[in-house]
């Protein structure tokens, strides 16, 4: 499998600007995206059930923000900062305290960036490497949680906590920004960048003033073991998403990954249930709710066309859209049930991951006070291509994120 060819949303092959969700790989590429999802899934099943040699190893997601891209541009031997808008046709590539005001004017993002700028350099990083800030000073506070005394930070949606009177604590307290890296990048330009999510930070300088750590996750194997029981059940579920990947008719997942239209109408559609923390249960039902979101969404373009010949062009597109998912209810339907499939099984891989105590603690800060929850999610990584998948409950921490409002600006 090349875990490369999942990231997408990129117009530089290389750059990790986002990763896919297994089950949406379905959709994104039609019939080899779900042998794909199935076999990775039996790949990670493998590997919880005690089976050190599977190909797919498993990182940390962490909650972090913003996304941080640091190096030495290859291109002049410079060391710059920036955001994921590196890898833009105009890269925005930060030198200077003078361009991060130019580029990102935006305050609480520039004051992130520049604290980066002046302490990341420290590290003496080699090439370029790509991170999640997770706090700078200011950012830690001294709370109580169930009794507890923890320093925590929250740069997103997840509250971390650690123990005030552990090592980590005192070491976070002293630095000026802390960061986890996960993605590292090569290529003698910026254009021919690609990334690597097997990353060494072994080399890196220590210094008290960055607390940095990649996303790695102990290998699995032997320490948060599947039981016979729990590996019979997920067994069994994607045996049952195997059966009902071969009633799929090729033609329709193959259309549907190849039309931008249909696969962003339907992406969207199910990310509106995901923002609700609704779970699809009814497949024929969610269809239907499809074609009639869809069919709205279509009228109000037909009427919203000020030309004659716009709205003719629209209405024909509407029809040629609603024959296609009225004449492919069905198979729709069935492709909904193979992606709750591999929900099912992704969740019990999750599970049985967020068993593993961590040395910090993760919380929702809600209106009734701080609610445990899992990370983020996690990261299944290739060893040998070095791509990677996301493995997150969306229904936890994807409809959270959706709702959360961010403390940076873009």
């Amino acid at each position: 499998m090349k875990f490369s060819e999942y990231l997408t949303e990129s117009k530089k092959e290389g750059a990790n600007l986002h990763l896919e969700h297994l089950e949406d790989n379905i959709l994104n590429r039609g019939v080899k995206g779900a042998r794909e999802s199935i076999d990775f899934l039996r790949s990670l099943r493998d590997m919880l059930a005690g089976h050190s040699q599977s190909k797919v190893n498993v990182t940390t997601k962490w909650d972090g923000a913003p996304a941080v891209i640091c190096g030495i541009n290859p291109e002049n031997g410079k060391f710059f900062v920036g955001t994921k808008s590196v890898f833009n046709k105009d890269g925005k590539l930060n030198y200077t305290d003078d361009d991060i005001d130019k580029n990102h004017p935006g305050e609480g993002l520039n004051q992130k960036l520049k604290t980066a700028l002046a302490f990341l350099p420290k590290l003496e990083i080699k090439g370029i490497l790509q991170g999640d800030m997770l706090f700078s000073k200011g950012d830690i506070q001294s709370q109580s949680i169930d009794g507890e005394s923890y320093i925590t930070f929250q740069p997103n949606t997840i509250v971390y906590a650690v123990p005030t009177d552990s090592v980590m604590a005192s070491k976070m307290s002293a630095a000026q920004m802390g960061i986890v890296f996960h993605t590292s990048y090569s290529g003698r330009t910026m254009d021919t960048l690609k990334a690597s999510f097997n990353i060494d930070i072994g080399n890196l300088k220590q210094t008290k003033d960055v607390w940095f750590r990649d996303a790695s996750f102990v290998d699995a194997s032997g320490t948060a073991t599947f039981t016979e029981t729990e590996t019979k059940m997920i067994t069994g579920v994607l045996s049952q998403a195997g059966r009902i990947f071969q009633t799929i008719n090729p033609l329709i997942l193959n259309r549907i990954s190849s039309s931008d239209v249909l696969n962003t109408q339907i992406k969207t559609f199910n990310n509106t249930k995901v923002r609700a923390g609704q779970k699809i249960t009814n497949t024929q039902k969610h269809v239907t709710e499809l074609i009639r979101w869809v069919e709205d969404r279509l009228n109000k373009e037909i009427l919203a066309a000020k030309k004659e010949d716009t709205k003719k062009k629209r209405i024909a597109e509407k029809s040629e859209l609603i024959r296609f998912y009225r004449s492919s209810a069905s198979q729709l339907a069935a492709i909904f049930d193979l992606m709750n499939l591999i929900v099912d099984a992704k969740i019990m891989i999750v599970r049985k991951l967020e068993s593993i105590k961590s040395s910090v603690n993760t919380f929702v800060n809600t209106e009734d006070g701080f609610k445990v929850t899992g990370p983020e999610g996690f990261v299944a990584v290739d060893r040998l291509s070095g791509g990677a998948l996301k493995l997150i409950d969306r229904l936890e921490f994807s409809q959270q994120n959706f709702n959360a409002a961010k403390n940076w600006s873009k």
